[in-house]
Order: structure tokens, then sequence, then C-alpha cells
């Protein structure tokens, strides 16, 4: 572990190049070249700075090996049950295409086609005999419920039942709202379990649920409750899972044993790990938003009862409705009537400790419009209330990361231009941790930024909550990016690879007159060196920052090649003005009939040598570095 410390620049004769600083236990610097940057891995792990490390010091060596044979461990078991569950055989459904058709043209907005493709993926899954576990990850207000909506249908067409669990009960409340009007024409039964239920009305719909009356029941982790008997269960939703506490995840898991099971989520474990744990669980992503949604404009600042006033009164105006999130049970009432002196709007407020029937009375009047102002704890984090297009949080510098993205999206969910407020104490010091979640409120104002949120909130908050308590210790020990790194080498039982070596004396970085920012430049730097498709990348580089210069098109070319030549197994290559050569460990490797073909019909330019390391030898056929990386480029291409 080294911290980065910037870029320099390095000249020799026959070249220029960029070189990662990295600076380690008692001041020693390393320095990285720019095309090994994909060796480095970010280090997100703990809210503290971690340890340095001590270059040639065995510590990091030994910790690493610890964390690979746990990773070892944790990867058979995730196997396992990868196992296991390929051997269940589920419910293969069947589809009843002109009634899916009737029930698809209820909706009345265009999918996007990220739900498209996710509403394929469960139809697949859910006819085929496996026993469906996908996740969907969509943001806020990105359609993921009209794609669970899709898979109820296809379950109940199969006279099966479904269960939709949600992990508050104004949630529950709001979907049974929205299912109640898209399955209006179907002759579904739906039901809602959960608190705002007198104790008759929840026995009523047990009994109901046991002989199948039920065809849909949506409920708060009451429906995980002995009394719970399914007649025949065939599909479960899950909204938010990571909501629910560590008991109801264990009652999760028993109920799912062999139903289809479909978890939405707005804020998800990031990218890389679910690479990681694709055969454990299939992922659809919706990172479309809808066509007419506008991103919400968002401000972090001081608390003023001006600011609060004008808010409400620009919002009322236009004829729209306010949440304002006061997150402290005890005081709210006092902040309440502070509140209605403020303004002359009709306010009501809500939070979990009250009176069942007073907060369903008061929920409900504000869902019709009766008030202007709710005034409430975090239990609107979740749901939809087109109405509402501004928000505003006190204390924003008291919640977390995730908690305050929820609650962004609560706003501008209509084709309505919304705004959010994230307000402190005035005069008040707010720690380093709370500053940067609210700077990463600001950054990230972009519609479908829930994984880079994710993300964030892993680097502010530590990587304590992505997987289960014994890896915790492991995953900060060596940072979050190379763990994930390990373990999905590790599931495709791949053994780790020696980098190439590179000595290419060529000139190749990209100049500050190119990409004047330098983290910029530093992001650039990394999507060269995890290079995929180079036509398509100088494509994107053009587009966004002009004509590629020739240290920036070299550094490409010298990307692809050190990715051919993994490919190759080959140990180094060179070139220089003395020599150009593509040098292997042994003879094992060389022993490739293409390569060996192609040395043979290249005529003079090439040439095997046999010494102690085999190698092959370019005829220096142009006098420049660069056309000689070019010719290398273009053999190895040829050979793959």
């Amino acid at each position: 572990i080294g911290k980065v410390t910037g870029v320099k620049k390095i000249s020799s004769t026959e070249s220029t190049k960029d070189y990662i600083s990295i600076m380690y236990a008692g001041g020693d610097v390393l320095y990285v070249p720019v095309e090994n940057f994909g060796s480095l891995t970010k280090y997100v792990g703990a809210e503290k700075e971690p340890k340095l490390s001590k270059i040639g010091g065995k510590d990091f060596s030994k910790t690493l090996e610890r964390v690979k044979a746990s990773i070892k461990q944790m990867s058979f078991d995730l196997k396992e049950l990868y196992d296991k569950r390929s051997k269940k055989i589920g419910y293969a459904f069947i589809k009843d295409q002109e009634m899916v058709d009737l029930f698809s043209s209820g909706f009345p907005h265009e999918l996007t086609v990220d739900q498209q493709e996710a509403i394929i993926d469960i139809e697949k899954d859910m006819c085929s005999t496996k026993v469906m576990d996908r996740l969907i990850c969509g943001d806020v207000g990105f359609g993921k419920t009209e794609v669970a909506f899709r898979a109820v249908f296809l379950a109940i067409l199969n006279h099966k039942q479904v269960a939709f669990l949600a992990p508050t009960t104004l949630l529950t409340e709001q979907h049974y709202k929205t299912a109640i009007e898209r399955f209006k024409d179907f002759g579904v039964n739906i039901a809602v379990l959960n608190r705002f239920k007198t104790k008759k009305e929840q026995e009523q719909i047990v009994k109901d649920i046991k002989l199948g009356k039920v065809d849909l029941v949506i409920g708060t982790h009451r429906l995980f409750s002995k009394d719970i008997d399914f007649k025949d269960l065939g599909l479960l939703v899950l909204d938010e899972e990571q909501r629910f506490g560590v008991e109801h995840k264990e009652k999760i898991k028993r109920l799912k044993e062999n139903v289809d099971t479909l978890t939405l989520s707005a804020t998800p474990i990031p990218r890389t790990l679910n690479i990681s744990l694709t055969g454990i669980r299939d992922i659809s992503i919706i990172n479309t938003p809808p066509k007419e949604r506008l991103p919400v404009q968002t401000y972090v600042i001081e608390e003023s009862d001006a600011i609060i006033k004008d808010a409400i009164d620009r919002e009322v105006g236009r004829g729209g409705q306010v949440f304002l999130l006061y997150n402290r049970v005890e005081t709210i009432e006092v902040f309440a009537n502070k509140i209605k002196e403020l303004i002359s709007h009709k306010v009501l407020v809500a939070h979990g400790q009250m009176k069942e029937e007073t907060l369903e009375n008061n929920i409900i009047a504000f869902s019709k419009k009766e008030a202007d102002v709710l005034i409430s704890t975090t239990i609107i984090e979740n749901g939809d209330m087109p109405d509402v297009n501004t928000i505003i949080v006190i204390d924003a510098d008291r919640l977390g990361l995730s908690t305050l993205y929820q609650l962004k999206g609560r706003v501008g969910r209509g084709n309505r231009l919304a705004s959010a407020y994230f307000t402190f104490k005035e005069n008040k010091v707010i720690s380093e941790t709370a500053y940067q979640r609210l700077m990463a409120i600001m950054e990230f104002v972009k519609m479908g930024s829930g994984f880079k949120i994710a993300m964030r909130d892993l680097e502010i908050r530590g990587a304590g909550t992505v997987l289960g308590r014994e890896q915790h210790g492991h995953m900060e020990k060596v940072g979050y990016e190379l763990y994930a790194k390990l373990l999905k080498e590790s599931m495709e039982e791949k053994e780790e690879k020696k980098e190439v070596e590179l000595d290419i004396r060529v000139s190749a970085f990209i100049p500050t007159s190119y990409i004047e920012k330098p983290a910029v430049r530093m992001d650039a730097y990394k999507k060269i060196a995890e290079l995929t498709d180079e036509n398509a990348l100088r494509e994107e580089f053009k587009e966004v920052f002009g004509k590629l210069p020739i240290e920036v098109d070299n550094l490409i070319h010298i990307s692809a090649v050190k990715n051919m030549a993994n490919l190759l197994g080959v140990k180094k290559v060179l070139i220089g003005i003395e020599e150009t050569a593509i040098i292997f460990e042994s003879l094992r490797e060389i022993n490739n009939l293409k390569l060996l073909k192609s040395v043979e019909e290249s005529g003079s330019i090439l040439s095997l040598a046999m010494e102690k390391e085999p190698k092959i030898v370019f005829k220096k056929i142009f006098s420049d570095n660069e056309k000689m990386l070019i010719l290398v480029h273009d053999f190895l291409k040829g050979v793959i």
C-alpha cells in the first residue's frame, strides 16, 4: 500500500514518458510507468487512512497470502452453493403471449431498452426449470416496479401465488396502490399485509393466503410470521433487500429455497463485485432514465428560515408539494410548530412512533393533496408521490450517503424540474466524512448515478457491509478493488499471470495541453490500461478531447501490445534503437504453429533466436521506434 503523489514526466535519450509517483513508508518513492497502470488497484477500505507498506518489506505479501487463502475458501463455498442451486429443479412457467401482450399494453409509458432487456432476462429464467435468483439494479424511479409486475403477472397466469416484500409500511402501501391500478382489468386478487391492518383484517388475509384466494400479497416483514402459509408460492419479489435486518435475511433465505426470486435495488453493491459473484446471482441493470425524467437540482447549504420558506412557497406556488425531512422523533412536533408559524400552507407530520391510524391518515391525506408539506422522518425514503417536487433535508450531515441519495430520488418522478435542499446547521463544523457525503451528492447529479454512489459510499464508509463478517477484515487489509479482483480470479479458477515486461522506448504520455485536469488525465490513463477495443477508445478520445497527439496514440498501441503479448505468454517486449524483440520464458510458449508460420512467411523481417530465452527478433526496417511499435503491434494482431 502506497500513496500516489502525482505524475512525473521522465525523459531518456530515446523517449519521454509519464510515471505515476508512489510514496511508501519511510519516504521511499516508486515510479510506475503509465503503461503499467493496470497493475495498480485503488485502495478502498476503512475510514481511516491505511498504514503505508515498506518497499521490499514482507508484511504486505504475507497479508496477501492470508487473504488469498481466505478467498479460496470463500469461492469454494460459493461454488458449492451455486452447484446446489443449479441442481434444484424449479417450476417452469408457461408464457401466454396473448395475455402478456394485453398486460404490457396497459403500461402508460414507453419501456426503456434496459427495462425490455430485464423483462426478457426474467422471462427466460422463469420459463426454464432453474430456480431464478435475479437482482434488478436500477436508479430511483427508473421503472424497476413495472419490470417486477411483468414477472408477477407471468406467475399469476400460471396460477401461482406471489409475495412482494418491502422494508417499510409506507412503501407497501404505495406498491399496493400501484398494483391495484396496474392489475385492475385482470381479476387479480391483491392483499396488503402491514401494521395499518387491524388484527381482524390480518387474520382474514392470512386465512385467504392459506386457501389460495390471494394471488399477490404485498407486505413488510409481517410476511415472515409463523402463521403465514402459502397454498402455492411461485415468486418472491424483494424490494431493497439490504434494508431488512439479519434475522429477516435468514428467513428470506429459507423462503427463497425453491422459489423464483427477484430482488430490486437502487443503490447496488458496486459493479466489480457484482461481476465476481455473477455465478451466484444473475443481474440485470437498468441504467437508462425514462424519457421525460429531468435531473434533480441539488443544493447543499446552511439551514435558514428564509431558505426553507422560499423553497416551500416556490413549490406550492406552482401546484406542487414538499417533503421536509426532520429525522428526530423527540423534537419533530416542536419543529413542525415552528414551520407552521413560518408558512401559511397546510402542514402534516409523519413518523414511525405515531399511532398507526394517525400515521396512515396523514400519509393518505398528503397523497390526496389535502396538505402541501409533509414533515417526516426517513420513513419517506422509498415510494412514489409524483406531485412532490421539492425535498428539504434538515441536518443532512447526519445521514448516510445511500439514504441521502434515496431521499433525493423521492422528487422529480414526473417531467417537472425538481429541487433537493440538503441543509446543515449554521456555523456548524461538519466532519470530514459528512463533508465527503454531501460533496458526493452534489457531484452525482446525473441520472443513473446509483452505481457511482454505491462505490463512493464504499470509499467513505469502508467495505464492511459488502460481504459477511468474516471477510471484512481481509477486504480492509488489501482494499476493495484488489479483493474483488482476487475473488474474480478465484471464482474463474484463473492462475495469476505474470505481467509482461515492457521496454518500449517511444514517447508515450498524455500532454497537459490535450487533457488539462489531473483527475481526468488519471481516468484516461486507467481507460488506456484497461483497454478492450483500441479503435473504440480512439474514437471516444477524439470525440471528447479532439485529435489524438502521437504520444497518446503510442500509449494506446503499447497497451494493445501488452494485452496481446499477455495472451501469447510473452515474457518481455523490447523496442529500442539497438534491438526490437519479443522474448519468451521458454520453448513451450514459442511452440505455436501460427506464430512460427508468421515468422517463416515474413521473409527476412523476422528471425528466431534460440538463446537461453527464445525470442523473435525484428529486423530494423524503420529508423524510428514509433514505426517499429506499429510493426510489432500488427504482427501480434495477425498471430492472435
